[in-house]
C-alpha cells in the first residue's frame, strides 16, 4: 500500500486522545475523499475511533483483524476470536468496510511513494469533546508494556520477587518492557499491570521472551501475536516451547545474566 495523501488536522484539542473527535474528523474525512474503507490499528485507541466511524458511516466493521483482506471474492478478513483461542473470517457485505488489524499482522515493506501532506480543516463542536477526565497519572519513563517492541516476562520458575534483578537488567539491556504470568501477579511478585495473557495485558511485541513460565493457554492467548517468540525454561516438556520460534532448555539463573552479557558486548 502506497500513500498518495496525507491528511493533516492540526487542532490542538485533538491532542487528547478524545474519542469522538477523532471519529468525527476521520468520518468527514472518509466523506470528503469518496473512500470506502478505513484501515485503524486494533488498540485500545483506535479500535472505539474505528467502531464510531462504523456506526457513523453504515459501514462494515470487523476488529482483531490478523490479515490482510481476501479480495479475491468479495471483502473477507481474518479474524482471532475467542481471546486468541481460535480465528474465523469474516465476510464484509456493506460498500463502506472499517476494520482495526493487529500489531504485526502484515509486514511493513517500503512503498516509495511520494505522499503528500494537506492540511485538513475540521468544524468540532463541544459535542465532539463531550468526555469528563476524572483522574490522570504521569508515565513512569519506562518503556510501556502494551507499546513495547521488546517484552521480558518472568514465570514461577523465577522462584521469587527477590531474583527479578537478572529480567529486569536484560530489559534494560535490550530497552525492553518487563512483563509477567498471572500466577506471578497473583502472588504479588510483580505489580499486576506486568501481568500478560487473557485476563491482563494482550502484546504483540516484535520479540517476547519468556523465562521460567510454563506456557499455560491463558497466557498464550496473550502474547500469540508477537512476531518472535523465545522460551527459556529448565523444563523440556513445558507446553511453551511448542509455541516458541526459539527455545533454551536450561535455569534461568545461568542462562539470563550469560545472555545479558552477550547482547552488552555486541552492543
Amino acid at each position: 500500500m502506497v500513500h498518495q495523501k496525507v491528511l493533516h488536522a492540526a487542532d490542538a484539542k485533538l491532542e487528547k486522545g478524545v474519542i469522538q473527535a477523532y471519529a468525527s474528523v476521520i468520518t468527514k474525512a472518509m466523506a470528503d475523499e469518496n473512500a470506502e474503507i478505513l484501515v485503524l490499528a486494533n488498540s485500545s485507541l483506535a479500535t472505539p475511533v474505528a467502531a464510531k466511524v462504523a456506526v457513523k458511516t453504515g459501514a462494515s466493521f470487523a476488529s482483531n483483524v490478523t490479515e490482510l483482506p481476501d479480495t479475491t471474492a468479495g471483502f473477507k478478513v481474518k479474524r482471532s476470536i475467542y481471546t486468541g483461542k481460535a480465528f474465523c473470517w469474516q465476510e464484509l457485505k456493506n460498500t463502506k468496510k472499517v476494520i482495526a488489524i493487529k500489531k504485526n499482522a502484515a509486514e511493513i515493506t517500503e512503498g516509495g511513494g511520494n505522499a503528500t501532506v494537506t492540511p485538513y480543516q475540521v468544524a468540532l463542536t463541544d459535542a465532539d469533546f463531550n468526555t469528563t477526565i476524572l483522574s490522570t497519572e504521569k508515565a513512569t519513563g519506562d518503556v510501556l508494556l502494551p507499546e513495547a517492541e521488546i517484552v521480558v516476562s518472568g514465570g514461577r520458575g523465577m522462584k521469587g520477587p527477590e531474583h527479578w534483578g537478572i529480567l529486569e537488567e536484560l530489559a534494560k539491556t535490550l530497552g525492553a518492557a518487563t512483563g509477567c504470568s498471572k500466577p506471578v501477579s497473583d502472588m504479588n511478585w510483580r505489580p499486576h499491570h506486568e501481568h500478560v495473557g487473557q485476563t491482563g495485558i494482550k502484546v504483540a511485541p516484535q520479540l517476547y521472551i519468556a523465562v521460567g513460565i510454563s506456557g499455560a493457554i491463558q497466557h498464550l492467548a496473550g502474547v500469540n501475536s508477537s512476531k518472535c517468540i523465545v522460551v527459556i525454561n529448565k523444563d523440556p516438556e513445558a507446553p511453551f516451547f511448542k509455541a516458541a520460534d526459539y527455545g533454551i532448555v536450561g535455569d534461568a539463573f545461568d542462562v539470563v545474566p550469560k545472555l545479558t552479557a552477550a547482547i552488552k558486548a555486541a552492543l
